[in-house]
Parts: structure tokens; C-alpha cells; sequence
């Protein structure tokens, strides 16, 4: 299963006339990060770096001026999502904005059932909150001491991090696994019917038992104590013969 956790960020708020300048995002195969990013700067046009918006992230009019419109990296975006899930933290917002860029070079919008939206799931989990990045990080135990201004890459790495352990941690993506010796050509993972598949590595030689003989001689003994009623007589030893 691919998902992308992306984020992205802009001119303004308003998306029917602010911009996207920025958008960052982080493949995960079985919610596990394979490697594969994306990361692109973009030219808002005529449309200026808000003063409110460049204080989050620092983004200027200059630094903009040579970089892509985003009718020319549409393509390349729309290539690494591909039928992957669009995951990101107030997905409104980001969605609103990607889905505007779509409309004015006449693309079909991103449907929402392809949508997850992980301040909707961390409301749902810590009703409490609060649930910002920066929150969710404290909470979670995750180092975001170098996040000073908003990075479309920098927050989808940590908020990768984040929706890893919303789902359950890194373990979450053993809960239905079974072993196989099949491969999938990502390493060692399959897919079947949403159940992740793990293949086991069976050692050449077995390792050597860490158990000395006199603690081995001396669990007999005790094991012969127990007498024949003794659980430890029906795994073998002095007491099952």
C-alpha cells in the first residue's frame, strides 16, 4: 500500500488567489518510508509572498522568481502521487489550494476518498489536544528541534513520523503478518489482500546455545525435583524419561 505524506506551502490563505511556492513529500510502502521524496519550489506568478505567510516560512518573492510555474511540474507531481494516498495535517487546507492549481490548467480535482487528513485523526485520538505538528511531535517523542520556520519536506518528515505511531508505531505494520518466502522486488514485504506479508531469513547455521553446560546441568536437576507432574517433564529432560 502506497501513501504520501506531503505538505505544502503558500502566498496566503486564500486559495482562489494565493499560490502554492512549495510542496514536499515522503513515499511510504506498507507504512514504512522507502527513500523516494519529492521537493519542488514553485512560481506563484504575479502573485505575492503574503508578509504574514513569509514569516512562517521564510519563502521570498526573489528566491521564487526562477522557478517553475506550477503548469510545468504538475506532471511530475501528479507522477510521484500516482494512485498513492494524499495524507497530510489539515488536509483542507492543502488540498483546497492543490485542487485550485489543478483547476486553472484544467485538471480533474484530487477526490476526497483519496484524502486522509491527520489532524482529523489526531482529534479523533487525543480529543484533548492540543494537536498541531509541533504538539503531536512533544507528544509522540519526536525530535522537531530544528523545525525554526515551516519546510514542505521538513514537516512531511516529521509528520511521517507522527502518523506512523497515530496508526500504532512501527509494529503496525506487522499486525497481520505471516510469513512466506515469496518476494515483491521492495525487499522483503508483500502485499495480499491488505495483509502485509513478511518474508523469513532463515540463518545458514543456527547460532551457538548461550546456555553453559553447568547452568544446563544445574536446570536438570531442579527440573528433577519438580517430579513427574511438573510441566517442564513434558519438554524433555530427567523428568519426562
Amino acid at each position: 500500500m502506497r501513501e504520501i505524506i506531503f505538505d505544502t506551502e503558500t502566498t496566503g490563505l486564500d486559495n482562489r488567489a494565493d499560490r502554492i511556492i512549495e510542496i514536499g513529500g515522503i513515499e511510504l510502502f506498507n507504512h514504512f518510508p522507502t527513500g523516494n521524496v519529492i521537493h519542488i519550489f514553485i512560481n506563484p506568478g504575479d502573485q505575492k509572498v503574503h508578509p504574514d505567510a513569509l514569516a512562517v516560512h521564510g519563502i521570498t518573492d526573489e528566491f521564487l522568481k526562477d522557478k517553475k510555474p506550477f503548469a510545468e511540474v504538475a506532471e511530475e507531481i501528479l507522477a510521484f502521487f500516482g494512485d498513492a494516498k494524499w495524507i497530510a495535517h489539515n488536509a483542507t487546507f492543502d488540498m483546497g489550494f492543490i485542487n485550485a492549481e489543478l483547476a486553472r490548467i484544467g485538471l480533474p480535482p484530487i477526490l476526497p476518498e483519496r484524502v486522509v487528513d491527520t489532524l482529523s485523526m489526531a482529534r479523533r485520538k487525543h480529543p484533548m489536544g492540543p494537536n498541531s505538528l509541533d504538539a503531536l511531535c512533544r507528544r509522540y517523542g519526536i525530535d522537531n528541534s530544528h523545525r525554526t520556520k515551516h519546510g514542505a519536506l521538513l514537516d512531511s518528515e516529521l509528520l511521517a513520523e507522527v502518523y506512523i505511531e497515530m496508526i500504532g508505531g512501527r509494529q503496525a505494520a506487522f499486525g497481520l503478518s505471516t510469513a512466506t518466502s515469496g518476494q515483491n522486488g521492495r525487499g522483503d514485504m508483500a502485499e495480499e489482500d491488505d495483509v502485509v506479508i513478511a518474508s523469513v531469513l532463515e540463518r545458514p547455521r543456527p547460532l551457538a546455545p548461550r546456555l553453559s553446560q553447568s547452568e544446563a546441568q544445574a536446570h536438570e536437576a531442579l527440573v528433577a525435583k519438580l517430579g513427574e507432574k511438573g510441566i517442564w517433564a513434558k519438554y524433555g529432560g530427567p523428568a519426562a524419561q
